[in-house]
């Protein structure tokens, strides 16, 4: 081996020949450069690979895990004041941050009342909805104010009063594309206790539609 080693360098190099421990440190010096060299590409290659497999599972759960709709409905109040229903519209929100868990707002205003009164509501509460293909059954515990009006006799402006209010109810929303949901029908049990004598229990009956953030 040092016999070949020394005839090669004085074919090439026509110099003295180096000593067998050097021209071995010098093999080994090469090759863990060329080792180092193929670990760094390695690591950076891995490095590379883990940022594109982190953000393809991040943006699915991130786009499965929050939403945000608003919508428009129509809406039947049973008064518990008088026997006709009141008609109104309603426009409601929802801001679900899981897959179950969120929160509701619905506005209720009166428009059409045969009684010469008006049940205007305006509330806002947890709810916790379920997932069955297309279709989201949800529940709801709803806090607010009510605003009671009547119009009496000749009087052309209504007096009007303000009280606490709650409500329970539920529904269905239908998914109808990637961003309209149905509300194929929405029921609220509410309560007025404050209203005298013995407060008000109306019943309100929704349906409508709403575009859907995903």
């Amino acid at each position: 081996m040092d016999l070949l080693i020394q005839t090669v360098h004085a074919f090439y190099c026509l110099g003295p020949a180096p000593s067998t421990q050097r021209m071995h440190q010098f093999l080994f010096d090469k090759e863990a450069q060329l080792l180092k060299r193929h670990i760094l590409i390695g690591c950076f290659a891995c490095v590379l690979s883990l940022t594109h497999w982190s953000h393809a599972q991040a943006v699915p759960t991130a786009t499965r895990t929050a939403s945000i709709q608003i919508g428009a409905a129509g809406t039947f109040i049973s008064p518990d004041y008088t026997q006709p229903y009141i008609k109104g519209i309603t426009i409601y929100g929802n801001y679900d941050i899981g897959q179950h868990l969120g929160a509701e707002g619905d506005i209720h205003i009166s428009v059409i009342t045969p009684g010469d009164i008006s049940e205007n509501s305006y509330l806002l509460g947890p709810r916790y909805k379920w997932h069955y293909k297309r279709f989201e059954p949800y529940v709801k515990v709803l806090f607010g104010i009510g605003r009671f009006g009547f119009q009496s006799g000749s009087f052309n402006t209504p007096a009007t009063f303000t009280y606490f209010q709650y409500a329970g109810g539920g529904g269905l929303d239908v998914r109808a594309t990637r961003h309209i949901n149905v509300r194929a029908f929405d029921v609220e049990l509410q309560k007025w206790p404050g209203l005298a004598p013995n407060g008000l229990s109306p019943i309100a009956y929704t349906i409508g539609a709403a575009y859907t953030w995903r």
